[in-house]
């Protein structure tokens, strides 16, 4: 018999075309889901789109149609959908569950399925940890909404993007100083590699680091470049800047954690080569601790912008400081924020827009869904460039983890793909202080 999953508000929020992903089981929306839905579908966030575009959905289907005893197919090869009435707890468990919130009323609804289903396996299917827990305490099967999570074993790639080769000395030597700086990939490899795989080759205490150029079917070497006055301090900044510098890539994620330098070397590559944009774009999602959002500050967008692109601005400090006061490095930079030329925006505004020969970095883009990240990659036009950066450990949206966020997924649909390259930073740089308290606290 098929099995019956009923799903938690966040999991449409998440991907409001969640109840085409069950393959033949059976959907079941609680009323009360419906209800929290209709609370967020008021808005220009992603949360808001996935809002309404479920609640069309399903207006759609139901179109001149009722609910029967299972509810109505949701197509072929697929199960039916049904928006089930709130059900109480049965009368021993209401005391356990006082508080009439609406997480309580989900699980009171899915006991009741279960109840009421004598023979089929029924689930709750929540990205709340706490609900699954609560479920789970009851006798209740709660389950994580798991499409589009990344597996452990492609986390793991990601992580090992880089290969280290300990190389015949002549063939280091060979894309170290030889006129064209290319290696053949069978020279190292039997099998062809991705699209802008990296590559360390050992050579003594020395490292040679190269990229594979897919186009061109050799391993080139990565220079160590300067940018802006920012120069690379290990081999992982040294390949994240040549990313960000080559104009053959339109599409980078730099990942690692704080004080490895993403957003810092991002910015850097971008003034470097500002005069081939018309504009550079710094953002990043809007999202503290605690879930204040950005009508709670005061003043207009600029002001309430402020608290969240501050990271952006110090980064920005970091490199006027590496020229001096008046020079014309620094008089450009401040001539490009009065132009506008150099624009920090909210992401809520990027729907909609079309973005041609931009320069665009998305801080903490670790905060956004996958759907999020494909609505901002989408709006890429002619010339346009996009970075990514973010720590995948450090994510402050309740329902994201390090398996199912957009930077996570960016790198694993992507990979292999030529107009695109991932780099990991491992090694802080911002202070010997900042190193040590990165690994011991």
């Amino acid at each position: 018999m098929s099995k019956i999953y009923v799903l938690d508000t966040n999991i449409i929020l998440h991907d409001y075309k969640s109840v085409k992903h069950f393959q033949d089981n059976d959907v079941v929306i609680p009323v009360a889901v419906i209800e929290e839905l209709d609370k967020f579908k008021k808005g220009n966030d992603a949360l808001a789109f996935n809002a309404r575009s479920f609640m069309r959905d399903i207006n759609k289907l139901t179109e001149n149609k009722t609910f029967g005893p299972r509810g109505i197919p949701l197509g072929k090869n697929l199960g039916c959908l049904k928006i089930e009435p709130n059900h109480p707890f049965a009368p021993e468990l209401q005391d356990l569950f006082k508080d009439d919130t609406q997480d309580h009323r989900i699980l009171s609804t899915a006991m009741w399925m279960r109840d009421n289903n004598p023979g089929r396996f029924v689930a709750l299917v929540t990205k709340d940890i706490n609900l699954r827990l609560k479920a789970k305490a009851v006798g209740m099967e709660a389950q994580d909404y798991l499409r589009g999570r990344v597996d452990d074993e492609v986390m793991e790639g990601l992580e090992r993007e880089v290969i280290t080769v300990d190389v015949k000395a002549a063939l280091a030597q060979h894309i170290a100083a030889a006129q064209e700086n290319a290696l053949p990939w069978k020279e190292v490899q039997a099998k062809e590699p991705a699209a802008n795989q990296l590559y360390k080759f050992l050579l003594g205490n020395d490292t040679i680091c190269g990229r594979y150029d897919a186009m061109r079917k050799v391993i080139t070497l990565v220079r160590s470049r300067q940018a802006y006055g920012i120069k690379p301090r290990n081999d992982e900044q040294k390949f994240a800047l040549d990313a960000c510098l080559n104009p053959s890539i339109p599409l980078v994620s730099l990942t690692g954690g704080a004080g490895t330098g993403k957003t810092l070397l991002a910015l850097a590559a971008a003034l470097e080569q500002a005069d081939d944009f018309d504009q550079i774009i710094l953002s990043r999602p809007t999202v503290v601790l605690g879930g204040q959002d950005i009508g709670f500050l005061p003043g207009d967008q600029k002001s309430k912008m402020g608290p969240y692109v501050q990271p952006l601005l110090d980064n920005l400090d970091v490199i006027k400081r590496c020229f001096k006061p008046g020079s014309k490095q620094a008089l450009k930079i401040e001539a490009m924020l009065h132009d506008e030329r150099l624009l920090i925006s909210p992401l809520a505004y990027i729907r909609g827009r079309s973005l041609g020969k931009v320069y665009f970095i998305i801080d903490e883009a670790q905060n956004l869904t996958p759907h999020e990240v494909k609505t901002i990659i989408t709006r890429a036009g002619e010339g346009t460039k996009m970075v990514f950066t973010g720590d995948i450990f450090q994510i402050d949206q309740p329902y994201l983890d390090q398996w199912s966020n957009g930077l996570t997924h960016l790198g694993e649909k992507m990979h292999g793909q030529p107009l695109f390259e991932h780099v990991t930073l491992r090694k802080g740089e911002r202070s010997e202080l900042s190193d040590i308290a990165a690994k011991l606290l």
